[in-house]
């Protein structure tokens, strides 16, 4: 059992910077490919990128790509999110997940997710 816990959501302009954090529980944290996703009013969740539980791989929307960077920290049981020339388009609510195996763009192949934080881009 893993849970999921991010924060570090907020409001920001258009070209600023935001950290998001994702806290896990669990001692197998390490074991789990994990992925950032976010999600408009209406629209389906997205994988904005994910990790190998190496932390070697990683999948980056093409949307974020060079804007966003993922990293995670197994001692600390903490992945990362570092969100930056943020934009409008960027306002969602993003979810922190895991699952084990490979990265994958499916949200339905991930077991565990986080509530989800506010990220708030104004032009």
């Amino acid at each position: 059992q893993v849970q999921l816990v991010e924060s570090g959501g907020g409001l920001v302009q258009a070209g600023g910077s935001l950290r998001l954090s994702c806290a896990a529980s669990g001692r197998t944290f390490s074991s789990y490919a994990m992925g950032w996703f976010r999600q408009d009013p209406g629209k389906e969740r997205e994988l904005v990128v994910g990790i190998s539980w190496t932390g070697s791989t990683t999948r980056y929307a093409d949307s974020v790509k060079g804007r966003f960077t993922i990293s995670r920290d197994n001692a600390k049981n903490t992945v990362y999110l570092q969100m930056n020339s943020l934009k409008p388009e960027d306002t969602a609510v993003y979810y922190c997940a895991a699952r084990r195996g490979l990265v994958s763009v499916s949200s339905t192949l991930y077991e565990y997710w986080g509530q989800g934080t506010q990220v708030t881009v104004s032009s």
